[in-house]
């Protein structure tokens, strides 16, 4: 397990994500990487019941899967004032959550995943996936993993630069959003600044990074007013300068 990152891939307009996705595996295949089979990652989320009549955010629990790990369940659950909990468990978790109906219903309407092909690339291994929410595309997550290293810290640069050499867009020289230094509170009650791209890597981090994307589709769903059968991925900025590069096949 190395340092993982995910990135948005901006579709083109006039494009389908089929199309960008093959394009994309070719361009890997031409450096040299090789298929290695396929992958999937996917949520469920869990809304507690009843709603607060307060207005105040209800809490929820997010469920995940990820095909690396296809012993393992992940949730995180989310009191609704930005707090989470983070947990790992077997597959049973599932049947639990599939119990507790009187206390949390699924939203099922918002069921995401993101799957496609994975490929390894020397010490890297690059997935890309296509998003969809009810069986409608929303966009393409690409995933890349540096084996090589546990602390991003070390390796971003790197990681960069394989980035757009096969994606042909530009990759922001700043962390991705999930790795931004964050303020904390000690157990003495005092707040800090935590540099999370200094912390060693776990496999929750690649769950949580996925769910940051997760909502974000989500959210740009809820902003368009329906499901649609278009993409419906957030909104990603390519560097002008390789704007007419990035439709080269």
């Amino acid at each position: 397990m190395g340092v993982t990152v995910l990135q948005p891939y901006p579709l083109p307009e006039g494009k389908s994500g089929a199309h960008i996705i093959d394009q994309l595996s070719k361009r890997l295949l031409s450096l040299g990487a090789t298929h290695a089979g396929q992958f999937l990652v996917d949520c469920e989320s869990y809304i507690s019941t009843p709603q607060p009549h307060n207005g105040s955010p209800g809490r929820a629990v997010h469920v995940l899967h990820d095909s690396e790990h296809p012993a393992s369940t992940f949730s995180i659950i989310d009191n609704g004032t930005g707090k989470q909990v983070a947990l790992v468990a077997d597959n049973s978790f599932d049947l639990l959550m599939g119990k507790v109906t009187n206390t949390f219903t699924s939203k099922k309407q918002t069921k995401i995943e993101s799957r496609g092909a994975r490929f390894e690339y020397g010490d890297f291994v690059i997935k890309l996936g296509s998003v969809t929410m009810m069986e409608h595309f929303k966009g393409i997550l690409i995933e890349i993993e540096y084996k090589a290293c546990v602390i991003l810290a070390y390796c971003w640069e790197m990681i960069r630069e394989v980035l757009q050499g096969f994606l042909g867009i530009g990759v922001g020289k700043d962390f991705p959003s999930y790795f931004a230094t964050q303020t904390i509170m000690t157990a003495m009650g005092q707040q800090q600044l935590h540099a999370k791209h200094n912390d060693i890597f776990e496999p929750m981090d690649t769950v949580k990074q996925y769910l940051e994307q997760f909502t974000n589709y989500r959210k740009h769903v809820a902003l368009l007013g329906g499901m649609g059968s278009g993409p419906g991925g957030p909104p990603v900025h390519m560097s002008p300068s390789v704007v007419g590069h990035a439709h080269r096949p």
